[in-house]
């Protein structure tokens, strides 16, 4: 194997694929990246087995074909040092990967490319194209929802809900709210809707991996996978097995008090509140009255907050308790300059909405206080 690359052409796509890099190193080749050439192409890989990383470089100028896997991180760090218009020569040579640059050389270990695990592919369930700026907003206004270490595993990610009406539906919820985000795509996902549970990691490194891409993007699901491919890139990973609650049941219905605030007003009310929490629970008190809400705290201390906000509110008195983190995980999401805000009573879950015509929405359950 030999081959000859610039360092800026090499360096963005090899830093891509070594985030899905094994870091425990349960097997020694998954501390590795798989680099393979043929047809004038580089392939990089990079997996943990649960993630895999696929970057295609065209290639300019002679090059001779093979595969063998070199260490990711070693390999990350010296090419980062590296000049970006430095020419670097990649070079097999008895089992190691040689680099030479016109100052500098390098000789790193390998692991043989048959003992490189890859993921199986198998037959899709849905195969739709995406804007990649609405899959990533989407993505974006839903993570921060997802459970971390929850018994109930399928909470530890994000379900994809691929409607027959041609719209993706993300949602996220950790038992104590819940966001839920939709776009829309061209592609026929049949008369079924299908869906996937994808893991943390894999919302995570799939979000990454959509910041380097500025094209659509193909995304397909199979029983056990779902891949996000463009044309230099692809990232699949595995899903998890087990069934997602039904979020449609958990959305408040018949919501009859509505509040209106500007977010930027409300966040920062929220904030203040939020110093003389209990540091353990996060909970604050909502007061709603005419054209008026009080956000009240108070902590084992005996110390108290309370800040007042006009809204545009006309309806019964109702005091409420949240935690102050959650609202401000959603008002941190949001980007219009007004929420709407629907209660229903002090022991129903709150409804948060953007003002101006937005395709998400957050569930916050409330909290005894």
């Amino acid at each position: 194997m030999k081959l000859a690359i610039a360092q800026q052409v090499l360096f963005g796509p090899l830093q891509l694929v070594s985030g899905a890099v094994e870091r425990r190193q349960t097997l020694p080749v998954l501390a590795n990246i798989l680099f393979q050439v043929e047809d004038g192409t580089l392939s990089l890989t990079g997996t943990d087995l649960e993630v895999e990383m696929v970057a295609h470089i065209p290639l300019e100028g002679e090059y001779e074909p093979g595969e063998i896997t070199v260490p990711a991180k070693k390999l990350v760090d010296i090419v980062k040092t590296l000049n970006p218009d430095e020419t670097i020569r990649l070079e097999l040579n008895e089992n190691k990967m040689k680099l030479i640059t016109s100052k500098s050389r390098f000789s790193l270990a390998t692991l043989p490319a048959n003992e490189f695990p890859t993921l199986d592919e198998s037959v899709g369930l849905a195969d739709v194209k995406l804007d990649v700026r609405e899959l990533k907003s989407v993505i974006g206004n839903t993570q921060f929802a997802m459970a971390q270490q929850d018994v109930r595993y399928y909470l530890n990610g994000m379900l994809f809900d691929f409607s027959p009406e041609k719209k993706l539906i993300a949602v996220a919820t950790d038992g104590h709210r819940l966001a839920l985000s939709s776009t829309e795509f061209e592609s026929e996902v049949g008369e079924d809707r299908q869906q996937a549970i994808v893991p943390r990691k894999g919302v995570l490194e799939l979000n990454r991996f959509l910041s380097s891409v500025d094209e659509e993007i193909q995304l397909q699901i199979s029983a056990n996978h779902l891949r996000a491919s463009s044309t230099h890139f692809s990232f699949t990973t595995k899903l998890v097995d087990g069934k997602y609650p039904d979020y449609e049941k958990v959305l408040p219905k018949g919501g009859d008090k509505l509040v209106i605030a500007m977010k930027s007003v409300l966040k920062e009310s929220l904030q203040k509140a939020s110093i003389l929490c209990n540091e353990k629970f996060r909970g604050v008190r909502f007061y709603l009255s005419n054209g008026l809400v009080k956000i009240h705290s108070n902590n084992p201390e005996q110390e108290e907050a309370e800040i007042e906000l006009e809204v545009d509110y006309n309806g019964p008195d109702l005091e409420i308790g949240f935690n102050v983190n959650y609202m401000l995980d959603v008002l941190n999401t949001t980007n219009s300059e007004n929420v709407k805000l629907t209660f229903s009573d002090a022991n129903s879950s709150l409804l948060v909405e953007e003002v101006e015509g937005s395709t998400s929405l957050y569930v916050i359950m409330p909290m005894r206080l």
